[in-house]
């Protein structure tokens, strides 16, 4: 079987196990009372939302985890790199998820506490990354069709892109459906880029993310059953990370998941203009989602156009090749 049918089958299995696993998990949530906090100076529409489901991640990281398992043990290729990642980027968003559940408030761990964490792990991952013959310190660079080895350079540059882009997938996850969608869209571009170079492990990791993050689209889709939490949006941010990171393609994140990076950059622009100018807003609300919402858009409109834009993003990082 060729790299491209063993993924849609890893994608096909990961995709069932969630649609299966999601009625028998969510009644165990509601009578755990782990329900969503909505934070107060958020859009007053989100306020109905409160005590929804959360720490649906535990759902998508686990389909992910035994869909690789099972093909793997077809295909005689293990590469858990890419699980481990996406566990330990999900256990700091499981262990945030957690004390908001437990003490029924929006606040987990403290920013100092979720960076110092995100830190670890992320130098970890490119420590590992630069010292591992099949991954190594070149990079594929865009429109040059070859790779650069950036040599002394690639740690703090990967270990950079590993914190911002956990926290931009996680700074994205903010209406219903539209992390897990975006990132689905995000994930084609690494599964392609997976067949074309022949890593079927990876190739079989990605396409169980996009199979668990659509499985997980039957009940995250508006008016939401659950939300994946950090549990689940750290640990995509994760995923989406390495497989750019096997591939050796961090560079072409900017590009297929440049919503993401807008995502971020609003947050970071909203905040620096109200510290600059005192107390005035550059947008109505940051992360932009919101500033949309509050412009009048819907919430389904402003996710489906989301996704249209996303998937144009990733049919540029294609002609960037």
């Amino acid at each position: 079987m060729d790299t491209l049918k063993i993924s849609i089958v890893s994608l096909l299995v990961a995709f069932i196990i969630v649609w299966l696993a999601m009625p028998r998990v969510l009644p165990i949530l509601h009578r755990l009372h782990f329900g969503q906090a909505i934070r107060e100076e958020g859009p007053q529409s989100h306020m109905k939302k409160s005590g929804t489901p959360t720490m649906g991640g535990l759902v998508i990281q686990g389909a992910v985890l035994i869909a690789v398992v099972i093909i793997s043990l077809f295909t005689k290729k293990w590469d858990f790199f890419p699980l481990i990642v996406m566990v330990a980027f999900g256990a700091i968003g499981f262990i945030d998820d957690f004390i908001k559940v437990s003490k029924k408030h929006n606040l987990g761990l403290r920013a100092w506490q979720k960076l110092v964490l995100q830190f670890v792990a992320a130098l970890a991952v490119a420590l590992y990354a630069a010292w591992t013959p099949a991954i190594g310190t070149e990079l594929v660079i865009p429109f040059m069709g070859t790779t650069v080895d950036f040599g002394i350079w690639y740690v703090p540059f990967t270990f950079f892109a590993v914190v911002a882009v956990t926290n931009a997938v996680n700074l994205t996850d903010g209406l219903d459906g539209l992390a897990s969608g975006v990132t689905a869209i995000v994930c084609l571009f690494f599964l392609a880029m997976s067949v074309a170079l022949n890593q079927v492990s990876t190739a079989v990791f990605s396409g169980a993310v996009i199979g668990a993050c659509l499985g997980f689209l039957r009940y995250n889709s508006n008016p939401a059953e659950i939300f994946m939490g950090d549990t689940g949006s750290m640990a995509l941010g994760g995923a989406v990370i390495v497989m750019a990171i096997i591939t050796r393609m961090q560079i072409f994140v900017l590009i297929a998941g440049l919503l993401y990076v807008i995502e971020a950059l609003s947050v970071v622009i909203q905040v620096g203009y109200f510290k600059l100018t005192h107390g005035k807003r550059f947008f109505k609300m940051a992360p932009i989602h919101h500033h949309f919402e509050l412009k009048g858009w819907s919430e389904t409109r402003v996710v489906t156009v989301f996704w249209i834009v996303t998937a144009v993003f990733v049919a540029l990082a294609f002609l960037c090749l």
